[in-house]
């Protein structure tokens, strides 16, 4: 018997909703055979049986959340069942009854039970087995865990924070239950494809204790979701659960709209419109409705200035990123060089282009301009482009020019890359800068979009900076910090005042592979591309 994984299933989806179960546990099933039907945020799919065989269980309820690269159902081939049937058709001296088609939670995670722990529990728990994280991604460090061994867990529910070598990443709950022990600890290096913790499923925990009330430890996302047991589950997509969440609100508070009252993303939507209008007229109430606060010194001690201040750990984006830049600054011999571009002509020529992007549905920024004529100017200077070794011995040249941006984050700061800038059509980069400046934002950047960048852009200007002194993400050898573009006073050819477009932009080089002069005709070159956006035409591939 083997568990079939459920696959891949489009760009950045982890999870999905079963829909309808095609079989049923025992079934027997064909080659290509369709046995699930789940659907995700952008369509209906349906899963096929890997081979012939038959279906011994089914780990996912119809409603329930399904997640890539998790046990989905199990299936034992027609091989093994037949030699199955063999062996108890010799064995005489067998009274047994047949075993059930669905497989026992014994034979599912044999757990080994500790010198307190309950038998009984041990046997019913599962391990969940930590998932791929990216590609090439074989093992992450522990950064936090979020439970205790023996605390109740909702399904969904952060167990604990792992960090790769890019990225830091939460793991949650497969479902509902009670986490028994945990396999690594702080710090400690997890596998992937391993286990990371057991549990006990919530159908499973307290079986036999029919007369027995919720454990007095239950949590309240747990004692919901209990309570919830016997109700229906509210249709809803993954991506609107997960938004749910976010807001801090139970999917029962909103009103579904869609077919069987599913909760849709408009509805998520006007509920949290609702909810900010309500804060907003709570807080332009007058002055004199609200309770008046107790005057110090007449019966009332003085407010604790201190009382706002806290200390919170650092962990998280903003751990890996403390970790990272303390190396590149401590390591990379860092040098700074500035200029300032005319970005007049640059503007007009997105202002002509816009309104085609915007007929298709698309968004033309200053960015992916930006990063073709960056490409452009590494065809023609390498070495902006390299990578040093470790060793500090050796310059590899890269082929690609995967153009990482710095995004400002809720979590911290991150650097996606729009990967092969240099083949990739205006068209093609706006998509991409797109995609990757809204997955940043949301929390959701792939494993894969922090990999493998080849040299960074910090837009500052977003912010209103004017100048910044940006530190290496190494292992790249070089980074530019864009300032605001402001409306300033130049001299034309003919000496007379006119007011032109400005950026002002400061780069840092690792000054290991890299000198002022290489860098300078770098920037004078990418200055050229922008400043007379036409003569990228004739370097275009």
């Amino acid at each position: 018997m083997s568990d079939f994984l459920l696959p891949d299933i489009g760009e950045g989806i982890v999870e999905c909703e079963v829909v309808k179960w095609l079989v049923s546990e025992g079934d027997t099933i064909a080659e290509d055979q369709s046995v699930a039907e789940v659907t995700t945020d952008k369509a209906l799919v349906e899963i096929p049986a890997p081979e012939a065989g038959r279906v011994t269980r089914l780990y996912v309820r119809e409603g329930e959340t399904a997640r890539v690269h998790a046990p989905l159902f199990a299936i034992e081939s027609l091989d093994e069942s037949a030699r199955s049937s063999d062996s108890g058709a010799r064995s005489d001296h067998d009274a047994r009854p047949p075993e059930p088609i669905a497989a026992t939670p014994e034979d599912e995670s044999p757990q080994p039970p500790g010198p307190n722990a309950d038998k009984t529990e041990s046997a019913a728990s599962k391990d969940f087995i930590l998932p791929d994280l990216g590609e090439g991604i074989v093992e992450c460090e522990v950064v936090a865990w979020r439970v205790e061994e023996g605390d109740e867990i909702a399904e969904d529910q952060p167990v604990v924070e792992v960090s790769t070598d890019k990225a830091v990443m939460e793991i949650t709950a497969p479902e509902a239950g009670r986490l028994v022990r945990r396999y690594c600890q702080l710090d400690e290096v997890a596998r992937v494809h391993a286990p990371l913790f057991a549990y006990v499923p919530r159908a499973t925990d307290g079986d036999g204790d029919g007369d027995a009330g919720p454990d007095s430890g239950d949590t309240g996302a747990a004692a919901e979701s209990r309570a919830g047991d016997g109700q229906r589950r509210i249709p809803a997509s993954p991506a609107v659960r997960r938004r749910v969440r976010e807001l801090g609100v139970r999917l029962e508070e909103i009103a579904g709209s869609g077919k069987d009252g599913r909760v849709l993303k408009e509805d998520v939507l006007a509920f949290q419109q609702q909810h900010e209008k309500r804060q907003e007229q709570h807080r332009a109430e007058p002055q004199d409705s609200q309770p008046k606060a107790a005057t110090p010194g007449r019966g009332t001690p003085a407010p604790d200035l201190a009382s706002d201040e806290r200390t919170e750990p650092l962990r998280g984006v903003r751990a890996v990123m403390a970790k990272r830049m303390s190396e590149a600054a401590a390591t990379i011999p860092h040098f700074a060089y500035g200029d300032e571009f005319d970005v007049t002509e640059l503007l007009a020529l997105r202002e002509r282009l816009k309104g085609d992007f915007e007929a298709r549905g698309e968004r033309l920024t200053l960015m992916p301009l930006l990063m073709k004529a960056l490409a452009l100017a590494v065809t023609t200077f390498p070495l902006l482009n390299c990578r040093l070794s470790a060793a500090a011995d050796a310059i590899h040249y890269q082929a690609a020019c995967n153009i990482g941006m710095a995004v400002d984050s809720a979590s911290g700061l991150l650097v996606p890359n729009v990967k092969h800038v240099e083949r990739l059509s205006l068209r093609e980069v706006a998509s991409e800068v797109e995609r990757l400046t809204r997955a940043a934002r949301e929390g959701r950047v792939e494993p894969g979009d922090l990999k493998g960048g080849t040299i960074s852009i910090s837009n500052i200007g977003v912010l209103g900076g004017t100048y910044a002194m940006p530190i290496i993400n190494a292992p790249e050898v070089a980074i530019v910090a864009l300032g605001r573009v402001q409306r300033l006073p130049r001299f034309d050819a003919d000496g007379n005042v006119v007011a032109r477009s400005i950026m002002t932009v400061t780069w840092s080089g690792d000054h290991r592979v890299l000198d002022g002069g290489t860098m300078a005709r770098f920037c004078n070159r990418w200055k050229g591309y922008l400043e007379a956006p036409e003569t990228m035409l004739a370097d275009l591939r």
